[in-house]
């Protein structure tokens, strides 16, 4: 890159100047933000692409069972085939099930899920990782956390910066917009919430890094 950073705010504002999202109609991105569908996604995009998950996603709204109760209780067999496009469809068959069950058991229904889970729980949840958690938890239940993946690791290498770790990563990106908040509801022209910041910064990330890797 021909430009510095100081810190997150600084790739923020560049980010920012490319004018990223100009055709995202919704402002949190992703259509489906806030939705149980965002949960299912976290597990189906696991070493697939997305557009196979759009197939899947597909396949479960057109079975009708795209919701916490009916997969729970849904035949694994007919499961697996209707996730068979995104690949490793019985293991995350598997994952889904168990997560749908673990969810009604501790939660009761997905509207107190929303509200209640926190970030341990969902890392005891297998199939879920740090970044399938945080992406449920910023996406889904709109906290103040910043989602880490590879285009952000990716982006940050190509600004002379390498992390150990995850957490480190996440760190720098969350405390540079803590730091300058005030200079981030400037930018935006609004006090903008915390999470919808991390949520617009980390798709602003996604789609540079698909827009601009060729180049």
């Amino acid at each position: 890159m021909d430009i510095e950073i100081s810190n997150s705010y600084d790739l923020l504002v560049f980010l920012k100047l490319k004018n990223l999202l100009k055709n995202i109609t919704n402002e949190l991105w992703w259509d489906s933000a806030g939705s149980f569908e965002v949960v299912i996604s976290a597990i189906l995009v696991q070493s697939t692409k997305w557009n196979n998950v759009k197939i899947a996603l597909k396949n479960l709204k057109d079975y009708d069972i795209l919701d916490l109760e009916s997969l729970a209780k849904i035949d694994s067999l007919i499961l697996k085939n209707l996730i068979k496009p995104c690949g490793f469809y019985n293991q995350k068959a598997i994952y889904i099930q168990n997560l749908c069950k673990n969810i009604i058991n501790f939660f009761g229904d997905f509207e107190n899920f929303r509200d209640s889970v926190d970030r341990e729980w969902l890392l005891t949840q297998k199939g879920l990782g740090k970044e399938s958690a945080d992406g449920i938890l910023n996406y889904v239940c709109f906290r103040e956390i910043m989602v880490v993946d590879r285009y952000t690791q990716k982006l940050l290498a190509k600004f002379g910066y390498e992390f150990d770790s995850y957490d480190e990563i996440q760190n720098f990106l969350q405390n540079g917009i803590i730091q300058n908040y005030s200079k981030v509801v400037e930018l935006y022209g609004y006090e903008i919430p915390l999470y919808k910041v991390y949520v617009r910064f980390h798709a602003k990330i996604v789609e540079f890094s698909k827009n601009y890797r060729a180049k």
